[in-house]
């Protein structure tokens, strides 16, 4: 299982919606609005890394009002 964080930059006054959006998507599993450089914090997990990459292009970036996201893999050690 391959865990991530997604952080996201909306348009302005679109946090709350955009984020209670993503958490109805299947593989996330937290989703909150928060102050700061980002907009939107997402805990997503996936079975495989490629399994995560169409989780964020395919389904998080569709969602109306985001203009910008990083996605950072957990590495466990």
């Amino acid at each position: 299982m391959v865990h991530a964080y997604i952080l996201i930059q909306t348009e302005v006054g679109k946090a709350a919606q955009v984020a209670s959006t993503i958490s109805e998507i299947s593989g996330v599993t937290k989703a909150e609005d928060v102050t700061g450089p980002y907009d939107v914090i997402v805990r997503a997990e996936a079975e495989t890394v490629d399994d995560l990459g169409r989780l964020v292009v395919a389904r998080v970036q569709s969602v109306d009002g985001i203009t910008r996201t990083l996605t950072c893999p957990v590495v466990n050690i």
